[in-house]
């Protein structure tokens, strides 16, 4: 894929799974493929299942507001008011007028207890909460120490490959723009990218405002906000969503319930964890 500034280049990998030594896994990945300059873009779910950054929620036990949040919020606020109002997908509103009480509720306690609940009262990807692309009730929390992971990741391709690169850790939860203004609906170690929660979702959506996809973090680069937002949209648009963008899309491609996706099932889609983004030759320097 090319925009007015970079090539992308998505590799492919296999699925990382948890205790993954993503390093080497990246590192064996861009062999031959990096030069200085580079940017490497990393998705923050595959560095969280790998790190083990994962909660079961088969064993979560959830309280009255988790069921309250399952129950009511999802189903009717989201189903029969958020959903319409925002022009979402018919097939989501659907979805969402059909929530599942127990594992829904056992999924909100989670958000609940992982990212507060203001982030627990959007509809999904709650705070950088996913369960996408992961294996059975599983879901894979925001990574933690992202600017560590990011610096660790760069310091090793610099040692091994010689290579002067930059690493940007992403996710594909939108960011809304407004002029110089920046709403994440998650957390994000970038400065000027506000994390307002569902407020940046809904504001986003009602005004209809510029939406990329989030830098979480980055070691190495120094540019623009504006500037990382592109990046992360343009890497996420050549990476693709591996199993699906969502668990329903996840359980109906394999044909089976929303937690009986396995990880050998994931081992048989195409995974493009790294994009590599080439600034085109006259934009270096600028």
């Amino acid at each position: 894929m090319r925009s007015g500034k970079f090539r992308a280049k998505a590799i492919r990998t296999k699925y990382w799974r948890p205790k993954t030594d993503y390093v080497e896994e990246i590192l064996s990945a861009v062999e031959g493929k990096l030069d200085d300059g580079d940017i490497l873009v990393i998705s923050e779910k595959a560095l969280s299942v790998a790190l083990g950054n994962l909660v079961d929620e088969s064993k979560v036990k959830p309280g009255f507001l988790a069921y309250f949040l399952a129950l009511f919020w999802m189903r009717v606020i989201w189903g029969y008011l958020l959903g319409p109002l925002l022009h979402m997908k018919r097939e989501n509103i659907i979805r969402f007028r059909n929530y599942p009480l127990l594992e829904g509720a056992r999924h909100k306690q989670v958000c609940i207890n992982e990212v507060g609940f203001l982030s627990a009262l959007r509809h999904g990807s709650e705070g950088g909460i996913d369960g996408s692309n992961v294996a059975y009730s599983f879901v894979s929390l925001p990574l933690r120490d992202a600017d560590k992971v990011a610096d660790e990741i760069r310091a090793e391709i610099l040692r091994r490959t010689g290579k002067r690169v930059a690493v940007m850790i992403t996710d594909s939860d939108k960011t809304y723009s407004l002029k110089s203004f920046h709403l994440a609906p998650r957390g994000s170690l970038i400065r000027g990218i506000a994390n307002l929660g569902p407020i940046a979702y809904v504001m986003g959506r009602l005004l209809n405002l510029k939406r990329r996809s989030t830098p979480i973090a980055v070691s190495g680069l120094k540019t623009s906000v504006e500037e990382m937002l592109d990046m992360a949209e343009i890497a996420d648009r050549v990476r693709g969503h591996g199993a699906g963008p969502t668990v329903w899309d996840m359980a109906e491609r394999f044909g089976t319930s929303l937690t009986g996706v396995s990880w050998e099932m994931l081992e048989q889609v195409k995974h493009r964890p790294l994009v590599i983004l080439k600034v085109r030759r006259g934009n270096r320097g600028s």
